[in-house]
């Protein structure tokens, strides 16, 4: 079992104390954040989507990533990804990270999606992420790195065959699903296994982490029919999803990497706890002492 840590999880790290904490852990792999730290954020409290000391700067990537990919090689890590944060359609941008990611020595990249949100139809956005991917999928070749489509709420791709449907008519040699089942809590659940099953070669990557749903307060909503009677109500209730640490959530990891492995996935774990119980460091041990359980509870089953 291979495992890596996506460095947006660690914000109060430089990469030298994300290198040293990773070979601390275990964990022998490293996605790199690539995105810039806003100019009013830089005197906040380290945090995972502003402050994130953790990123590499795409205004500045190419002094950045030889640094970078020295912290990770001194401590014995491999830069296995690089993580942008790209809009489907924008290929200079994408190019531009291609770019980084050939440099850093990353096999994978995540690139865009739509976002949905009721305004532009889904088959217009299908179009226009099949056009984009198209595109993608020949920088993939050019650079040597695989493009990856996120499972990921509030976009086109929440759930495996959604996320299948963008790559199915593309090269799975360049183009994969990174397979996030944290995220398909929010939106986009399909039984594990049937949606592992369906994405077949086109399985790349594993993304760690977990999240809940909670009730808030009900809240009172009033019938208009009958607004002018006895002002009668009626309570509405109201969920919201929270991230939770990895033993916490609705995502039962001991299923899912039975799953993964019936599937013959044998690539990396890697670790993206946002909920914030943990230290930086204390979350990547807890993530491999979690995982090593997992391990040896599914070799016992097996009786290896």
């Amino acid at each position: 079992m291979k495992w890596s840590v996506f460095t947006v999880a660690t914000p109060d790290l430089n990469a030298e104390e994300l290198a040293a904490a990773a070979a601390s852990a275990g964990i022998d792999g490293i996605e790199w954040r690539f995105r810039g730290i806003p100019e009013d954020a830089l005197q906040e409290e380290p945090s995972y989507w502003r402050n994130n000391r953790c990123s590499i700067d795409p205004a500045t990537w190419e002094g950045q990533t030889p640094i970078f990919r020295e912290a990770a090689h001194k401590h014995g890590r491999k830069s296995i990804a690089l993580v942008p944060y790209l809009s489907c359609g924008d290929l200079p941008a994408t190019e531009q990270a291609f770019q980084a990611a050939n440099s850093l020595g990353a096999s994978m990249m995540r690139v865009g999606v739509p976002g949905y949100n009721r305004t532009t139809s889904y088959p217009e956005l299908y179009r226009e992420a099949v056009r984009y991917l198209s595109e993608v999928q020949e920088m993939a070749k050019q650079y040597k790195v695989k493009a990856l489509v996120e499972t990921h709420h509030q976009t086109i791709a929440p759930s495996a065959s959604l996320a299948y449907r963008l790559v199915q008519s593309l090269d799975a040699e360049h183009v994969g699903v990174l397979y996030d089942p944290g995220n398909l809590v929010h939106e986009g659940y399909e039984n594990h296994r049937m949606g592992l099953e369906l994405l077949g070669p086109y399985l790349a990557h594993v993304h760690v982490k977990n999240a809940g749903w909670f009730q808030e307060e009900a809240v009172a909503t009033f019938s208009s029919e009958r607004l002018g009677e006895d002002q009668s109500s009626s309570l509405t209730t109201k969920w919201n999803c929270s991230w939770l640490s990895l033993t916490e959530g609705v995502v039962d990891w001991v299923q899912v990497v039975r799953d993964l492995r019936a599937v013959g996935y044998d690539g990396y774990y890697g670790i993206e706890d946002f909920s914030g119980a943990f230290s930086s460091a204390k979350m990547l041990q807890h993530f491999t002492d979690v995982f090593q359980a997992i391990k040896q509870q599914l070799e016992e089953e097996v009786g290896v």
